[in-house]
């Protein structure tokens, strides 16, 4: 009985022994971190700007009329697609009409006004003129005969020399009346002449002129596209007055889409025009496109900067007016090191960190200056190099210094432990 006792105090100890150290290896367990590691990598990082942005049409021209006149009829309708210099509305215009016929009338007048002044008869005063170069014309000749006959009898000692004088004397005066007269005639048919011409000339073009006003207002009741596109808008019904600076219609040439952005004053480095950019359209229409335009300056009413992408829309399915997402592939750096953004954990001290796990299974925090962040990838720019392995779950609340284990290790560790215990049942 007694070899019996002893037996059984034996066999409670052992399995006392045996629960003690079953709860000392539970207790070790939860002392240690189940974490994921990621490895620290060198590759290309795409940084994109994604920003909120309105579309509008690549081109657009409200059609407003140059008269008031009702409108006779529309030769399109909302949704027509229609040409540069497509007739898209006439306008009433009998009125012009008539004013075109009369003013073509009065010009057809002064043109044969003027054509009459041209190829007229010649002036009174001329013909005066005329006559009185023709009178000085005959008594120059007179004298001259006179003076070359006495010049002749002098010679041959016929008569005195004061009667050559003399004849000499009457000559020179009836040369000068002559010269007098002479320019006179040229003055009047010049002067007299020009001016009548010009004032019939004058007449021509005034009248000219009123009837290229009276055409340039019929043709203003032809209402002509400006630009190629689709009809967006049509603001009256026929029969109703077109009134100048109102629209008739709105045209929108739609065949590419510019979406506006603001993009904040920090980013815009890193944006260029030529860039790639992706839109999304609310209803969920993708387009790519290209950075065409960036201002110059800020918006006024905060820190921004518009920038411009026009992206083909030949199918129409991006309405302009809708709200787009617009996403900017503003740079590529290559080599870079990057890290899971799950990694990424708030420092003790303000910032950035990640924990690091080498071979002894011990995490270590190191603060990290954090660069590019794009699609769950982040650019380290200093803190841990390629090849190192981060936390990036199991992270939250570690201390640094702490053991870990990976969470596949720890699966196998209670896979172990329980066919121990198995073993030992």
């Amino acid at each position: 009985m007694k070899d019996a006792s002893k037996l059984l105090m034996l066999v409670l100890a052992a399995l006392l022994a045996g629960c003690s150290k079953e709860g000392d290896t539970s207790k070790d367990t939860e002392s240690v971190r189940v974490v994921q590691l990621a490895e620290v990598k060198k590759e290309s990082i795409d940084r994109t700007l994604t920003v909120e942005g309105i579309l509008r049409a690549l081109d657009q021209s409200a059609v407003t009329p140059k008269i008031s006149a009702p409108v006779s009829k529309f030769l399109v309708n909302r949704g027509d697609h229609v040409k540069a210099g497509q007739l898209i509305a006439v306008l009433e215009g009998k009125d012009l009409m008539a004013a075109v016929a009369d003013a073509k009338g009065t010009m057809d007048q002064a043109a044969a006004s003027l054509h009459n002044t041209e190829a007229g008869t010649v002036p009174d005063e001329v013909i005066k003129a005329q006559t009185d170069v023709l009178a000085a014309k005959e008594t120059m000749d007179a004298a001259k005969k006179v003076l070359d006959s006495r010049t002749e009898l002098l010679k041959e000692g016929a008569i005195a020399r004061r009667s050559v004088d003399d004849a000499n004397v009457a000559y020179v005066t009836a040369k000068s009346a002559y010269d007098v007269a002479t320019k006179h005639l040229e003055s009047v048919e010049t002067v007299n002449r020009h001016e009548e011409v010009k004032v019939a000339s004058g007449g021509y073009q005034s009248a000219k002129g009123k009837y290229e006003n009276a055409q340039a207002q019929l043709s203003y009741t032809m209402i002509f596209s400006p630009i190629a596109g689709i009809v967006a808008d049509r603001a009256v019904f026929p029969g109703e007055m077109a009134v100048p600076g109102m629209p008739l219609l709105t045209i929108m040439d739609i065949s590419s889409v510019i979406a506006r952005v603001n993009v904040p004053q920090t980013q815009t480095n890193f944006v260029h025009v030529g860039q790639t950019a992706h839109i999304v359209a609310a209803d969920g229409t993708e387009a790519t496109g290209k950075v065409t335009v960036i201002s110059p300056a800020l918006d006024p009413q905060g820190t921004t900067v518009e920038v411009w992408v026009q992206a083909d829309n030949a199918d129409e399915k991006l309405r302009p007016g809708g709200t787009v997402r617009v996403t900017i592939a503003a740079e590529n750096v290559r080599d870079a090191v990057v890290v899971p953004t799950a990694a990424l954990l708030p420092a003790s001290e303000g910032g950035s960190a990640v924990f690091t796990v080498g071979s002894d299974m011990i995490a270590k925090e190191h603060r990290v200056t954090v660069g590019i962040r794009t699609g769950g990838k982040a650019q380290i720019l200093s803190g841990v190099d390629a090849g190192a392995r981060v936390v990036v779950s199991g992270g939250l609340g570690l201390q640094d210094g702490a053991k870990v284990k990976m969470a596949g290790d720890a699966g196998k560790e209670e896979d172990t432990k329980d066919g121990d215990k198995k073993a030992k049942e």
